[in-house]
Parts: C-alpha cells; sequence; structure tokens
C-alpha cells in the first residue's frame, strides 16, 4: 500500500506550510554546519582536498538521486517512501529506524558544538565552563527543548528557527570569510599550501575525518521528509536543491581557508574552532567583537540545524506509525496544531537519554568524539539503501514520469554510475567511522560505545518490526 495510507483508511492531512524558499534556506540549514567546518580544519590545508573529493564522491552523486527520486515520488516520508518501493517493508522500516536513531546522537552533538562556542559571546569570564558536563548537558536540554516547541507548534513557526539558522550561516560565513581573506593579503597565510600539504595520504589521522567529510555533505534528503508539506513538491524540491547547493560548497571551501589560513597548523580544535579561528582574526586585525559575533551566528545556525532536523526525522516514525510499523500514536495529529506531536516528543526525550549516555565515563570532549562517531556510523546506514534504491527504481521499478517530473538527460546510466560511487563512499565511511580519535584516552571504551550502540540500536529495530509485523498479522483486515 502506499505510505500516505493504511488498511484503516486516508492518512492524516498535514498543512502545507513551505514554499520554495523556505525549502532552499531549510536545505542551507541542513546541509551546513559550522561544525563540520571546524572539525575538517583540525587536518590543515588537506581539508580543501578533502572537500573536492567529498563533492565529487558525495555531494553530486547524492543530490542527482534525490532530485530524480524526489521529483518522482514526492510523497511524505522522502527516503522511507523510496526504499520501500525499491525493496518493501522491512528495509524502508530499517532504513527509516536507523535515519530516525542516528539524529538522537546528533543533536546532542550538535548542541554541544553550540555550546562550546556559545561561551565566546561572554568573552573569558565563562570559559572555566568549557571543562563543565552540567553547562554541556544544561545547554543541550534547553537547545532541545526550545527547536521541539517550534516544531511542535507547526511548521510555519518551526520553519523560522530553519530560517534564521540559514541567515546565519551566510553572516557568519561572510564575516568568517571576508576577516580570514583580509589577514591573508595583509599577513601572510598561517599555513603552508603545496603539493605536500594538499595531497591525500593513506595515514591514519588523516583517514579519520574523511567519513566527518562525507557526513557533512549530506542532508540533500531531508527535505522530502515532508513532500506533503511542500507546496508542489515535485518541482519545488529539485529547484531549492540546486539553489542551495552552490551555497554548500562555497561555505564549507572558503569557511574551512579562512580558518586555515588564519591558525596556525595544531591549534584549531572540531568544538571551538570556527570561534578560535575568529578570536585570531579579531586580534590580528584590531576587529574588536568579531569573535563574539561569529560565535553568535555559529549558535543560531547549530540551534537551526536542530530546528530543521527535528521538524523532518518526526516525519519518519509519523509515517511508520501509518504504516502500522510502529505504534498508532505515532501517526497522530495534534487537533490544534497539525503536527506529529507524540513524534516529536518521544524523539526529544531519547534524544536526551543520550546527551547523558554519550557524557558517561568521559570527558567533554571525549564525549563529543563519541557522539560524532556514533553519529556518522548510524546516519550512513540509510544511504546504504537510498543509493540501490535509486538505482533499482531507475531499471526495476521504474515507474512512469509523471507530468512535470524533473528527469535528467540520460538518467539510467548517470544515475547507476553515480549510485555506484556513492553507495562505496558510503561502505568507506562506515568503516572508518567506528576508528576512534589518536587523543582519545579511553579508545576501547569509545569503540564499544559506538559499535555496542549501534548494535543495540539496529537489534532494537528489527524486534519492533517483527513485534508489530506479528501483531498486524493477527489483526482482522490485516
Amino acid at each position: 500500500m502506499p505510505p500516505s495510507q493504511d488498511a484503516s483508511g486516508p492518512a492524516p492531512t498535514l498543512p502545507k506550510a513551505l514554499g520554495l524558499l523556505d525549502v532552499t534556506l531549510f536545505f542551507v540549514t541542513a546541509g551546513v554546519n559550522f561544525q563540520w567546518v571546524a572539525t575538517a580544519a583540525v587536518a590543515g590545508p588537506l581539508a580543501l582536498t578533502g572537500w573536492l573529493i567529498g563533492l565529487l564522491a558525495m555531494s553530486l552523486p547524492l543530490a542527482v538521486c534525490v532530485v530524480d527520486l524526489s521529483s518522482r515520488f514526492p510523497q511524505e516520508g522522502g527516503l522511507y517512501v523510496w526504499t520501500k518501493r525499491a525493496f518493501g517493508d522491512f528495509p524502508a522500516f530499517l532504513m527509516g529506524w536507523t535515519y530516525w536513531m542516528s539524529n538522537l546522537p546528533y543533536f546532542p552533538g550538535l548542541l554541544y558544538f553550540a555550546a562550546g562556542n556559545a561561551l565566546a559571546l561572554f568573552g573569558a569570564r565563562f570559559r572555566f565552563l568549557d571543562q563543565s558536563p552540567l553547562y554541556y548537558i544544561a545547554f543541550s536540554t534547553a537547545g532541545l527543548a526550545l527547536g521541539t516547541w517550534m516544531n511542535l507548534v507547526g511548521l510555519k513557526v518551526g520553519r523560522r528557527l530553519s530560517n534564521a539558522g540559514a541567515w546565519a550561516r551566510w553572516a557568519g560565513g561572510i564575516a568568517l570569510v571576508a576577516a580570514g581573506a583580509y589577514a591573508f593579503f595583509r599577513f601572510g597565510s598561517a599555513a603552508r599550501f603545496d603539493a605536500a600539504t594538499l595531497r591525500p595520504t593513506f595515514a591514519m589521522k588523516d583517514l579519520l575525518f574523511w567519513s566527518t567529510i562525507a557526513f557533512a555533505l549530506t542532508g540533500l534528503e531531508s527535505a522530502s521528509f515532508m513532500g506533503d508539506e511542500i507546496k508542489d513538491a515535485r518541482r519545488t524540491v529539485p529547484r531549492a536543491l540546486f539553489l542551495a547547493m552552490p551555497t554548500i560548497v562555497l561555505f564549507y571551501v572558503l569557511g574551512t581557508m579562512a580558518i586555515v589560513v588564519s591558525l596556525p597548523p595544531g591549534q584549531a580544535t572540531g568544538l571551538q574552532g570556527v570561534v578560535d579561528a575568529a578570536a585570531a582574526m579579531e586580534t590580528r586585525l584590531g576587529a574588536p567583537g568579531l569573535a563574539a559575533f561569529v560565535a553568535f551566528t555559529v549558535v543560531v545556525a547549530s540551534l537551526g540545524s536542530v530546528g530543521a532536523w527535528l521538524g523532518a526525522v518526526a516525519r519518519i516514525p509519523f509515517v511508520a506509525g501509518i504504516d502500522r510499523y510502529l505504534p498508532a500514536a505515532f501517526a497522530r495529529i495534534h487537533p490544534r496544531w497539525g503536527t506529529p506531536h507524540v513524534s516529536l516528543l518521544v524523539q526529544a526525550g531519547v534524544t536526551l537519554l543520550f546527551v547523558l549516555l554519550g557524557q558517561a565515563g568521559t570527558t567533554v570532549k571525549g564525549a563529543y568524539d563519541v557522539l560524532i562517531g556514533m553519529m556518522v556510523l548510524i546516519y550512513m546506514i540509510p544511504f546504504l539503501f537510498l543509493f540501490p534504491a535509486a538505482v533499482h527504481l531507475q531499471f526495476v521499478g521504474r515507474d512512469a514520469a509523471a507530468p512535470g517530473c524533473f528527469r535528467f538527460r540520460g538518467a539510467r546510466p548517470l544515475i547507476a554510475a553515480l549510485g555506484v560511487v556513492g553507495f562505496l563512499t558510503t561502505c568507506a565511511a562506515v568503516v572508518l567511522s567506528v576508528i576512534p580519535a589518536a587523543d582519545e584516552p579511553n579508545k576501547p571504551l569509545a569503540v564499544l560505545k559506538i559499535v555496542g550502540m549501534t548494535a543495540v540500536l539496529l537489534a532494537g529495530g528489527v524486534a519492533v518490526f517483527r513485534a508489530r509485523r506479528h501483531r498486524g498479522a493477527a489483526e482482522p483486515g490485516r
């Protein structure tokens, strides 16, 4: 049956709240994050090579596949719908389960990043909180509550947080790049750019950040989860993606370059690298307030990402609830706000649990690294379904294109080639995400957390599917 209805009748109707500008800004918010600029900059000039390889190996294949699939199958549920059409119920549920669960460690990881950079708003007065788990937990809880509430009252309100995040990215990115360019032309680069520093290597310290690069260039599939809430989704999603892509690529490349030329090698950090670079520029250029301004945009942009992803991924358990693979409560629509409130509230509660579990038994940085590793591993698993589904639906389960569909010239060979490239990139990212950072003080515990929690989540998904399937088979009319 199509995901828009179950055995009992049509699915609840969701209001169409998102236009072309909203979806474009959503893609910028979902696809761009200061967090990954800072993480990539730790690798120095090599990060620029990483972005170029990531663009060709992940971003381009994903964009082409999403444009094709979202135009042909624009229904609510996005990747869940595409996987179900290609491979059936169980793969679709497992994909949706892992995609939904991947965002549970993503939110606290992103909120930790925002919390670390928020300290720069107050100068050195509160810098002592940088190593305080209590501060990071409190900030994460408050940010999660804000994003959940704004999505609960509807996308007409929730989109404001996402849109604010997109505008903050542009403002902070422009300030960072402009200051970095001025510092470069006035003082020169803090890092050396030559064949030796730009050439990719297979050293372990260089390999570890490739999975994060691949992860950073995803997010282009996100808006399609809200297909029924997008005006003319069949055409709006592809057009918005084409508009957002240049901003996403330029932001990552120029933002990383601004940090690399401003901070000496070894001084960039994954938690606060963006603000550290802005502070260095502020000192060198005599531009008071630059670091605080960039910190403010980082915090707003991060909260915008939390709001955007909270809204998007809550539609997965909502659709699974319609299909009766999750309890029917997940498919409920709030009578006043018209939102899947049960999905949103359950998601927020489990995310808070991940904040506490990730922090247990380690430092703030250790918790952040574990959250990033687990997030990348779980989040990349759904792409092991997306790329094969795109290829499969071109050759085996191909439907006739509806009027108004966007179609690439030579779509079959193009998507087949790019689907293979994207699938292989995803496999590599999955393997590399398990390896702990070199400075992780307790490597066995880090690996155990990443692999163990991932295994628990996958096993939980299998158990839920089997239980619901067994219960559904016993119900009349199923």
